[in-house]
Order: structure tokens, then sequence, then C-alpha cells
């Protein structure tokens, strides 16, 4: 893995994080969970969508298959004129185990083991109840986006993700350093990936198509604790 992509072929790959829910608004866990778009995350999906819109034409678009990323996607595909969303569960959010449908308060008091390995910073830590580390989640969707930046070699192309999934691929597109700061909601997120699979950041973080819509600062999901 190199820091920039080879001057010949890439695909290029614009990951967005879906628009807002009521769980984020709720400072709810959402991991594997479905949580729909509120009124905020809809006209942030109508938002960012028109700014695709007027960018170079797109041949595809990819989504998780979570309900709020998967809403997300069919909003931006219908107004961009992009075919059926492909839907894979490898742009999935982190499973978040025991912790999924609490708030943070309510996990520490409820799941407080769960709630312990969450906050912690070991890659290797799997949540109780089924919840992934964050190096299970790595290469989960590392791969995922590996294997479309393939099939789009040449290419540009949507794909329609989570907070967390946002953090572990700008972890392994810079070597293993972090993101600092919020991912925001339909923050638009660029990523150069050649055919001999170097990554690099064209773009990251921005949100300059939410001027008139704005972003919830203190919504839960979109930082260290993503979900």
């Amino acid at each position: 893995m190199a820091s920039t992509a080879d001057r010949g072929r890439f695909a290029e790959i614009v990951v967005i994080r879906h628009g807002e829910t009521c769980w984020n608004a709720s400072r709810i866990v959402q991991g594997h969970l479905n949580s729909e778009l509120n009124e905020i995350g809809r006209q942030q999906a109508i938002a960012v969508a028109g700014r695709l819109s007027k960018e170079p034409k797109f041949q595809a678009i990819y989504s998780s298959d979570l309900k709020r990323a998967a809403e997300t996607a069919n909003i931006i595909a219908k107004i961009c004129n992009l075919p059926e969303v492909i839907l894979d569960p490898g742009l999935r959010e982190r499973h978040l185990g025991d912790i999924q449908g609490l708030t943070l308060r309510d996990a520490a008091k409820l799941k407080p083991e769960a709630y312990k390995i969450f906050l912690s910073r070991k890659r290797d830590g799997e949540i109780p109840g089924g919840g992934e580390s964050p190096d299970q989640v790595n290469e989960r969707c590392v791969s995922c986006l590996e294997k479309i930046a393939s099939k789009h070699q040449g290419e540009r192309v949507i794909v329609l993700t989570h907070g967390g999934v946002l953090r572990e691929l700008h972890k392994h597109a810079v070597s293993g350093r972090s993101s600092d700061g919020m991912i925001h909601n339909t923050a638009v997120n660029v990523f150069l990936i050649s055919e001999s699979g170097n990554w690099t950041i064209k773009t990251w973080g921005d949100i300059s198509h939410l001027h008139e819509i704005g972003v919830l600062n203190n919504a839960f999901g979109g930082d260290r604790t993503s979900g």
C-alpha cells in the first residue's frame, strides 16, 4: 500500500455517509440495526445528490444494505439518473453487539462490559453479543471497496456507507493514521484506488453542499465512537 495512486488507471470512488437519522439525533447506537432517515436526513440526501448530479458522469452506485444508507442511496440514484442501487452488506456499519439500540448512557449502566470494549482503543476488541472488532470491520470494508474498484477502473462510482466504515477506509488509505474530527452525515469523501491497489484520498469530509441545511454536531456517530 502506498500513499499516492499510480498515474495510470484508477477507480474514483465517492464515499458518502448516510443522511441523519432519528437515532443519530437521539444519540442511540445503531450498528447493524435499522433506523430511518429523519426529515433533515432526507434534505441532506437531496442536497448531496444535487451536488453530485453536476459532476462528471458516474457509472454505478453501491450502498450498505442497512436502511439509512440504502434510503440515502436511492435518493441520490434518482436525482443523478443512475441505475438501480447495488446493495452490499460488506459496506455495513460495525456490528456493535449488546449496545445496539441503547444510548451510550444506558449502555454504560446495562451492558458495562460491552460498553468498555466499545470505548477502548483495542483493535481486536470484539463486543459481546456478536459485535465486531475494529480490525474485523477494517478487513471487511477495505476488501469490499477494493472489489468495487477492480470492477470500475477508469470510472467514477458512488458508495453509501457509515461513519465507522469511513474511519477504517481512511485508516487504510493513510497507513494506519486515524481521521480527526467528525464525519458528518452526507459528507463527501473521494478515494482513488489504482489497478495495483494503491490508495489516495482526494477529498475528505466535504459538507459544502449542506451550508443551508446544516449538520447536527452533537449527534451520535461520525466520531471515534461511530455506530
